[in-house]
């Protein structure tokens, strides 16, 4: 009589994968934008120490006229980024819309119609440089280089060493008027328009096309991602909220002058890259921004308390640009080294 064998092993113990990524909090407490945070806090206090008028309720109100127009248009800046393109002509922009806003307001054009004339200048500048990227095919960086020369010339050819003045009294609210105490009417759009964008960037199939082109632009269009199309929209953003930022800026003014901004579009694209968005695409978030933002403006202000020469805040925008491009390519080298 044959003695039979069962035919079933025991199982093998299943083996655990380990979670590379970490507890929800533990990926929170490493992310960019806590490490960005603290950073802030620690400015706000170095700040507080080094000057006595720091603390200040309306010294700090001050504060956020040093970065809320920019920020503006740095939410815009960011989407564009994500996807792969840039705009290098966001400042001329502003400089056109102001000069035309100017123009108007010397023709006796009364505050709705200015407002509706520098946020439509910024539309048209918008679609200029999105028809140029998305019709035509040619390279973001290189167009905006080219309509940024184009769109301040305009500016220096209409008013020359001259400036415009004489706008009505009621436009002098969008860049000096607060809507209670200490906060601004700047500061207070500064935070709708963040949570606009964190909105459509993070909660919207729109965001989620903007990601994926970013990623992988080939791979999009193959997915039905209508690339053109978000493109145009993204550079119709930054010309829409360049046109805001003008009115802002020209109304905190008061006047107009083809130099109006120079130099802002360093600065913003400093802003973008230092909240945490990949100058190569497919990776940012508003949050970091918004963050970025405060910091920036904090470090300026606090410069600008102790009486240090503008010179040496531009040298450190500039600094601070090479260190947050440099720093995850240097990071992600190391790591591919280590890895090998």
């Amino acid at each position: 009589m044959s003695q039979t064998h069962s035919t079933h092993e025991p199982a093998a113990p299943r083996r655990a994968i380990p979670d590379r990524l970490g507890t929800p909090v533990s990926r929170v407490l490493a992310s960019w934008e806590v490490l960005l945070f603290g950073v802030a806090v620690v400015i706000f206090i170095a700040n507080s120490l080094a000057s006595p008028y720091f603390l200040d309720a309306w010294n700090l109100s001050d504060a956020t006229f040093n970065f809320t127009e920019k920020a503006m248009i740095a939410f815009a800046m960011a989407l564009l980024i994500i996807a792969g393109e840039i705009d290098l002509s966001v400042a001329a922009i502003i400089a056109l819309a102001s000069t035309a806003m100017g123009a108007a307001a010397q023709i006796g054009v009364g505050t709705p119609g200015l407002v509706l004339i520098g946020i439509g200048t910024g539309l048209a500048c918008g679609a200029f440089n999105g028809m140029l990227v998305s019709v035509l095919k040619l390279p973001s960086i290189v167009v905006t280089i080219g309509t940024m020369s184009l769109f301040r010339g305009i500016s220096y050819i209409v008013l020359g060493d001259k400036a415009y003045g004489g706008y009505p009294d009621g436009f002098a609210y969008f860049g000096q008027g607060y809507l209670v105490w200490v906060f601004s009417f700047e500061f207070g759009l500064f935070l709708l328009t963040a949570a606009v964008f964190a909105v459509l960037l993070h909660a919207t199939n729109f965001g989620r096309q903007v990601f994926v082109i970013g990623n992988n632009e080939f791979a999009a269009r193959f997915s039905g991602v209508p690339v053109e199309r978000v493109k145009f929209i993204l550079f119709l953003l930054t010309g829409l909220m360049s046109g805001i930022a003008a009115v802002c800026l020209t109304s905190r003014l008061g006047s107009t002058r083809p130099s109006i901004a120079q130099g802002w579009e360093l600065e913003v694209v400093t802003m973008v890259v230092l909240g945490g968005v990949s100058i190569l695409g497919g990776a940012g978030t508003i949050a970091g921004v918004v963050i970025a933002a405060f910091v920036m403006g904090l470090v300026t202000f606090g410069l600008g308390l102790l009486n240090v020469p503008g010179i040496v805040m531009s040298i450190f925008v500039g600094l601070l640009l090479i260190v947050t491009i440099a720093l995850p390519i240097v990071a992600r080298r190391i790591k591919q080294a280590s890895r090998s």
